[in-house]
């Protein structure tokens, strides 16, 4: 399932309004910063008007949201998505694939890994698959969700250093998320 499928039921206005509280913004600084009225804004948040095309492209762009979520947007107002959604291993990204592996390989004799925005594995280096020799095998069946896989009890990794390591990861981890990787 894609991000516009994800998104598809929920009004723009909700939208908006999850992306402009993730940046921690009020109506007041995004309508400023955006330079569009704050009652256009509340209209758009909660439904009473519909933003356009370009009005929901302008707000996104402020809110620094990225293009796969820019479609979202897009398709939850009845537009078209503006940005091609391309998987890694489309041949027109051969070039990016070839850098991660060349980068991966350089990292070598110490593990590496590439992950995308949901966690999951995209491509590791050999020291990785070394490292991952005791891990229980249902946690490396594809897709392999990398946060599941260094924090679920059945891997081998899980320590007594856990208890104060987690939060610090599970904090920095959420302070990244978006608003899409947050229910899945």
């Amino acid at each position: 399932m894609n991000a516009q499928t994800l998104h598809a039921s929920r009004p723009i206005g909700d939208l908006l309004r999850e992306w402009r509280r993730h940046r921690r913004l009020s109506q007041l600084d995004l309508a400023t910063g955006a330079e569009i009225s704050t009652r256009h804004l509340s209209f758009v948040e909660s439904g009473r008007a519909n933003p356009s095309r370009d009005m929901i492209l302008h707000l996104a762009e402020y809110l620094d949201v990225p293009l796969r979520e820019r479609n979202a947007l897009l398709v939850a107002a009845n537009f078209a998505p503006a940005f091609r959604e391309r998987a890694l291993d489309d041949p027109a990204l051969a070039g990016a694939r070839a850098t991660i592996e060349r980068l991966l390989e350089g990292l070598e004799p110490y593990p590496a890994l590439a992950v995308d925005r949901y966690w999951q594995l995209v491509a590791s280096n050999q020291a990785t698959l070394r490292l991952l020799g005791g891990v229980a095998p249902e946690l490396l069946e594809p897709p392999v969700n990398v946060l599941r896989l260094s924090l679920h009890p059945a891997s081998r990794h899980a320590s007594a250093t856990w208890a104060s390591g987690a939060p610090t990861c599970c904090t920095a981890c959420a302070s990244r998320s978006t608003p899409a990787t947050t229910r899945s």
